[in-house]
This record gives C-alpha cells, structure tokens and sequence, in this order.
C-alpha cells in the first residue's frame, strides 16, 4: 500500500486510502493553515460537516492550492437539523456554497435520526442522480440502522463513518459492512490521543521505530478502513502521514485487535432507535 492508493467505492468511484479530518479546527486562518498543510504533505481526502463550521475553509484552502479539483476528494455530511427530505437538499445547497465547489465528492448523513434518516438518504439518493454529489453514505450508522435502510432504499451506503480504533473494534459492524462492500472510514483512530500511552501499543511502535499514532493508523489501514486522522500541528499531520514504510505482522494485528474494551470518545449510536 502507497501513500497515493485508493480504494474502490460499491458505486464505482475511489477514495483514498488516508484522510485528514478537521473536526474541532477552529474556523478560521488555523484550519485553513492546517488544511494547506495536510495537502501539501500528500493527503487527498479531506473531511469536513456542516456541524465542524469550517466548510469555508476547506473550499478556500482546495481553491489557492495548485492540485487540481479532482485530485482531492471531499467529503462533508447532513447535519442532524436539517434532516428529511427536503431540509435535507436545502443544507446541500448551503454547504456546496460554503465549499465554493461545483460538486461533492462523498456527502453523508452524519447520524442516524430516528423517523428521519430514510427521507433523508432518499434526499441524497436524489442528489447523486442529479450529479450534484459523486457518492453517498452515512455517519454513526450501527447494523440495525444499515439494514432498515438497505431494505427501505434503493442505494446501499458506499461508505459509513464511524468512530473506530483498536479500543473500540467494532468487529461485527466491520464485517457486515465488508460484506455489503461498504467502505468504513474510522474517525477518532488516534483516540484522541487518550490512549496513545498503552503499554501494548507502546510496545509495538519501538518494534517497528513508529510512534503510537502511526501504529493506530497502519492497524485501521491493513483493517481496510480509511483512517481521519486530525490534528492542528504540522509536525504531526506529517508524522500521521508516513504510515507507509512499515507493515503491522499477524501478532502485531492480534495484539492490538484484543485491545477492544468499547471506548468511545464521541456519542454511542448503538443507543438509537
């Protein structure tokens, strides 16, 4: 696996393997810096919501680059608000604004709202046959959620974003998605830095001279899911980003995959209806 790797999407289209996240960049010169930064190292996948207020940023940042439009891909996703179908293509329409973009790469429904969610997909199952976004997903989605949808709705998810590391290996999601060929993007795979001090994961990263981050970020791509790594430092957007040269062995999978004690740092979806 190399740094300019794709993998492909159950629509036809690719993502690339590793993405930047901005959730929690402030608005402004930071994440419009940090973005800058993130591109010039090499990331093509560049994660934002309406929610993180940064859209704006992330447009003008893609915009005074010199990589062309459809090298980078971009995703943003449906705020829980705007839900239902047609609030839903109304904050569509606000976000391509706000991104200065002709089109969206990956638009997702960023939790599953109760009594909303399949007006909702419909809405954007609307938006990519219109051409407005190039594919769809969702955000949060556990198997009840993806299996009501799928039976509701035309178009299976092409992605759903989820928090994961190996303190949170939500195994039996991983693998239904794999079977529907649903690509699953891991937010939070740093564990915001609360466990980055593991003994097991410590360990790991001497054997292979990398830090914890990048043996967090190797294990969510040899899992294949597509990692969002974030940060504000330029320092470490490099380091996450030179997770490339070194392969994780069966016993250094096995280790971390039994590190699983259900952490999370953000909200628990499983307890939606």
């Amino acid at each position: 696996m190399k740094s300019n790797d794709y993998f492909d999407l159950n629509d036809g289209h690719k993502i690339p393997v590793l993405g930047f996240g901005t959730y929690l960049i402030p608005p402004g010169e930071q994440t419009l810096t940090s973005i800058k930064t993130a591109l010039n190292v090499g990331y093509r996948l560049i994660d934002t919501a309406s929610f993180y207020h940064n859209e704006a940023d992330v447009g003008q940042a893609i915009k005074e680059s010199e990589i062309a439009r459809d090298k980078i891909f971009v995703t943003t996703k449906l705020w829980n608000a705007n839900q239902g179908y047609d609030s839903a293509l109304r904050a569509f329409d606000m976000s391509l604004q706000e991104l200065q973009l002709e089109y969206i790469d990956l638009y997702l429904i960023h939790y599953p709202v109760y009594e909303k969610r399949i007006e909702s997909w419909k809405a954007l199952q609307t938006l990519k046959q219109n051409g407005q976004c190039r594919s769809i997903g969702v955000s949060n989605f556990m198997i009840p959620h993806l299996q009501e949808l799928m039976d509701a709705t035309e178009i299976i998810p092409a992605v759903n974003q989820v928090e994961f590391s190996p303190f949170l290996y939500q195994q039996e999601l991983m693998n239904f998605c794999h079977k529907h060929n649903i690509l699953v993007e891991s937010y939070c795979p740093l564990t915001c830095a609360h466990r980055l001090k593991d003994v097991i994961l410590v360990d790991i990263g001497h054997k292979h001279k990398k830090t914890a981050a990048q043996v967090l970020i190797r294990w969510n791509l040899q899992h294949h899911l597509v990692p969002l790594p974030k940060s504000k430092t330029e320092d470490r957007i490099i380091e996450n980003f030179q997770v490339f040269d070194f392969n994780l062995d069966n016993e250094d999978m096995k280790r971390l995959d039994s590190l699983n004690e259900d952490y999370r740092t953000s909200w628990d979806p499983s307890k939606e209806k």
